[in-house]
């Protein structure tokens, strides 16, 4: 144990005698962190020098490492203990999210198999049913799922591992119902091994699959085997197929070689069997498409499209192969592609490029509906086998929405908002009556709040949406706390949605707000390039602008603001938080990629495709952009820094956890505002599958998350937490 260790240790125990309670109100300084030891490393990229005083946290698994892991940890108890007011908001967050879980059914023979995690329960088991209605042969609704219901439990996570953070997950099922894929993932790593069970015995082939990272797992024709991909961080993905009850190093490789890390590959077949389907999707801007014949004797993949500066996700519909691109279409559009004719120029527009952004589309039916972006909500067309735009159907504004199939003449359509959690709707698509098919099953009167979206003007004159929610009736007084969210990245949409920390913070009475920043897919594939790459500076200025935007309409002021981001958004908030210490009074930054200068090195814990979105610093003007803005090398000596809580561990394989390390230590070596920054960090947990923590730590992390912003920015929840 080194000397600084062994001094915090003793002080640490000093003060837990002493009484801890006192850290309980905002007004009370917080007990001095941990010190990290300094060390003299200096890196030069491209000509410039950067130091980097904790260059020794990146070593995991050191002694020092983790002798400082678990300072850190006891000294974030001590700032933030699980006292009285923590477990009443668990207890409320409890009641806001605890509603039975239940993963996509996947259907082998005659039995139906999918996930379920019961409310109460701590994780989700592998269970099956019997297929309702098989004399029906598919065109009748399906049954929906009672989570109450008894059922054959086919792998039982509870047993896996004692402290419940073994998980598994259906990966698929052969056609005839002979073996079951799963997946068992040790806490949120995105590596899990892939296990094969034989149905009719109950027990695991001995063909079993090293952890590492699989996708796109399809049954093979003729049920000999299934193709699957695997991606390596250092050589890249690559399509295989494995048969049945063999040796898996012997696996024959189907596509992909010669791709590198950044791109991933995946695979889909046609429902007659007779073609597959490649991708190859180099980042989140650009596809190539691949097709192969398995009627054909020795036939090999041809490009359907290859090197076009675009994105497609494809899937077969009726023996023809669609697309959603954004090819000469930066709100996207759908083409049909017949593989006997697959040139561009003999494709079929389905739904051409509309004034919204087409996220989505399925086939129902006749019809085909498109599911549209509009200023960051969810509107449901329907369009005619000719492309000709049709009715929309009735969505409430300011909803997410999704539609798919649900037996001849009908759908199920699903909503969910800021103020209303997820509920679906059986539609009589010829009367359009709807049928409530699965309520909330959460308690919350979304009546009391008023949803609207705002205007910010970002640095360089765009206009920034904002979703803000709040009490109806609220006086704009300039004082109440609010809590900002972003994200800003890979393509990804901020829609309408419940969240428990929402409805907890707006019951309390705080303002919460969503900015829709550049990055994202609100507005297109030009709005998402706007802030990838050498352009991602501008996705801190929106969010920045969202930020002033909410104090000069009197919300709030930076007396009273928090911020709060996850990954990429931790990234955001990284980015926020240095570039404006003043606009902020707290910060949630959450398993954060804020070492982007040398994210490029950390290659055996980091998601390589993510440097065709952040970049690469190896590239010289990707670098300029890099340095101008990579969090932990903006972090300065003697400034008066918010309040910050960072959240990691261990087992994050997607972004690396020595990044939040190296930003805490920094920032508690450099913060002269005498507002605490803490890391509460969990051995097990990570990116993947709800952090790979069992239901009731999620519950108190996010309480603790809830307890941090409503301390530092003065809201006062209600005494019983409900």
């Amino acid at each position: 144990m080194t000397r600084w260790a062994r001094g915090w240790t003793l002080l640490l125990a000093g003060v837990l005698v002493g009484g801890a309670s006192a850290c309980g109100a905002a007004e009370v300084p917080p007990p001095a962190a941990p010190v990290a030891r300094v060390e003299a490393v200096v890196d030069t990229i491209h000509g410039e020098t950067f130091p980097d005083p904790y260059r020794w946290l990146e070593q995991q698994d050191a002694p020092e490492t983790r002798t400082w892991i678990a300072a850190q940890t006891a000294y974030a108890d001590l700032v933030l203990p699980r006292d009285e007011r923590r477990q009443a908001l668990e207890r409320r967050l409890r009641a806001l999210t605890d509603r039975a879980e239940i993963g996509a059914p996947r259907q082998g023979g005659e039995a139906e198999y999918f996930t379920l995690r019961r409310v109460g329960e701590e994780i989700a088991s592998i269970v099956k049913r019997a297929v309702p209605n098989p004399a029906a042969g598919g065109t009748a609704p399906r049954e929906p799922i009672d989570p109450q219901a008894r059922y054959d439990v086919v792998v039982d996570a509870t047993a896996l591992s004692d402290d419940l953070t073994t998980r598994v997950e259906l990966v698929s099922v052969d056609r005839p119902g002979r073996y079951l894929i799963y997946g068992v993932r040790d806490g949120g790593q995105d590596e899990f091994e892939m296990r094969i069970r034989d149905l009719a015995t109950n027990r695991d082939l001995p063909d079993r699959f090293p952890a590492a990272l699989y996708s796109s797992v399809v049954p093979a024709t003729g049920d000999d085997g299934f193709y699957y991909s695997v991606r390596s961080r250092q050589t890249g993905a690559r399509i295989r197929k494995h048969v049945w009850n063999t040796d898996t190093a012997g696996d024959a490789l189907v596509f992909g070689d010669g791709y590198g890390p950044t791109t991933f590959v995946s695979v889909l077949q046609s429902d007659d069997g007779a073609w597959l389907a490649f991708t190859a999707q180099h980042g989140w801007a650009r596809t190539d498409v691949f097709a192969q014949s398995l009627k054909a004797r020795d036939a090999k993949p041809f490009a359907i499209v290859e090197g076009a500066d675009a994105r497609f996700y494809p899937r077969f519909v009726n023996g023809e192969l669609w697309m959603r691109t954004d090819l000469e279409a930066s709100r996207n559009r759908v083409v049909a592609v017949n593989l006997a004719r697959p040139a561009p120029a003999a494709w079929r527009t389905v739904i051409a490029e509309q004034p919204e952004v087409l996220e989505d589309f399925a086939v129902i039916g006749d019809a085909v509906y498109g599911q549209f972006l509009r200023d960051g909500s969810n509107a449901i067309v329907a369009f005619d086998k000719a492309g000709t735009r049709g009715r929309e159907l009735d969505v409430p504004p300011m909803h997410s929405a999704s539609i798919r199939g649900d037996g001849p003449g009908h759908a199920l359509l699903t909503l969910e908002s800021f103020t209303a959690p997820e509920a679906s709707w059986r539609i009589d698509l010829a009367t359009g009556e709807r049928t409530l098919e699965r309520g909330p099953e959460i308690t919350f009167d979304g009546s009391a709040y008023e949803v609207s979206q705002g205007k910010a003007t970002s640095k360089d004159g765009t206009a920034v949406p904002v979703w803000v929610v709040h009490r109806r009736g609220l006086a704009r007084t300039g004082t109440t706390p609010a809590a900002l969210f972003g994200y800003g990245g890979f393509y990804a949409a901020q829609k309408p949605a419940f969240s428990p920390f929402a409805a907890a913070w707006i019951e309390a009475g705080g303002v919460y707000a969503v900015a829709l920043l550049r990055g994202g897919s609100e507005f297109g594939e030009a709005w998402h390039r706007a802030g990838m790459r050498t352009n991602k500076q501008r996705v801190f200025d929106d969010f920045i602008a969202a930020s002033e935007w909410l104090v000069s309409e009197r919300y709030t002021s930076p007396s009273a603001l928090g911020i709060m981001g996850t990954s990429n958004g931790g990234l955001l908030v990284g980015a926020a938080l240095t570039q404006r210490p003043d606009l902020y009074r707290a910060v949630l930054c959450g398993f954060p990629d804020v070492d982007i200068l040398r994210f490029n090195q950390f290659t055996t814990n980091n998601n390589m495709p993510a440097l065709l979105e952040y970049g690469d610093a190896a590239i010289k003007a990707e670098f300029d952009a890099i340095r101008q803005y990579s969090p932990y090398q903006h972090v300065r000596p003697a400034t008066a820094y918010p309040a910050v809580m960072l959240s990691s561990g261990d087992h994050d394989t997607r972004v690396p956890p020595l990044a939040a390390r190296k930003f805490t230590a920094r920032l508690q070596a450099s913060s002269t505002s005498g507002r605490p920054v803490i890391l509460r960090y969990h051995p097990k947990a990570g990116h993947a599958a709800n952090r790979g923590l069992p239901f009731s730590r999620r519950i108190e992390d996010t309480a603790a998350e809830l307890a941090f912003m409503t301390r530092e920015l003065g809201l006062s929840m209600p005494p019983s937490g409900s």
